[in-house]
């Protein structure tokens, strides 16, 4: 089994707008940073064999104090992108309304039968995201594994590899904080288990 964390890139300039950020690269503020730095104290006190992150500034900046820490390189694997959100990125919920009433309201019933408009399918966005996933757990089986990604792209690869259908994902998992741990356990046979959700980057040595 390998275990997997996975955390959610810093506070980002977009956050207090609660704009969808999905491919654009959104810089983090000054709080992001400080969540990375905390992430990296965190990451000095932990057994970890990987730091994977998304080809995003705000995730690879997130990583990098963490991989500093450890000795290692972050590994930057474009199958962790964030999920496209085609006509939606960079608008907040009241834009989207305006622009396209009718395809936010089917997104909101179904997010993942109705994506955004011009955006990714969100289940071809999981399919990815887990590929890259069980590749690293095939070379570290018994490995830790920090991974530094996005809010929907985790939010869909828990509802995927924990069962849960996939429209599911904003009700079942509302929010991932900005540098929060959750920690997901690979079994073999595809099968997996949460081990934690949230949970704060304590400092425990």
């Amino acid at each position: 089994m390998t275990d997997f964390i996975l955390v959610r890139h810093g506070e980002t300039a977009w956050h207090a707008d609660n704009r969808y950020a999905g491919r654009t690269d959104v810089p983090l503020t000054e709080l992001g940073h400080k969540q990375a730095a905390t992430l990296g104290a965190w990451a000095a006190g932990q057994r970890l064999d990987a730091v994977l992150c998304s080809p995003l500034s705000r995730a690879r900046l997130t990583a990098e104090p963490a991989a500093t820490a450890l000795g290692l390189t972050p590994r930057v694997d474009e199958r962790l992108y964030e999920v496209d959100f085609g006509r939606g990125d960079g608008l907040t919920r009241g834009e989207m309304a305006e622009e396209f009433p009718d395809e936010l309201a089917a997104f909101l019933d179904d997010p993942v039968t109705h994506h955004l408009p011009g955006g990714e399918d969100p289940a071809a966005a999981a399919d990815r995201a887990i590929d890259c996933l069980q590749e690293v757990a095939r070379e570290l089986p018994e490995g830790r594994v920090l991974v530094v990604a996005h809010s929907t792209l985790v939010r869909l690869v828990l509802c995927k590899l924990l069962g849960i259908p996939l429209a599911d994902y904003r009700r079942v998992f509302p929010a991932l904080e900005n540098g929060a741990l959750t920690e997901l356990r690979l079994l073999p046979g595809g099968r997996a288990s949460l081990l934690r959700l949230n949970a704060p980057a304590l400092i425990t040595h």
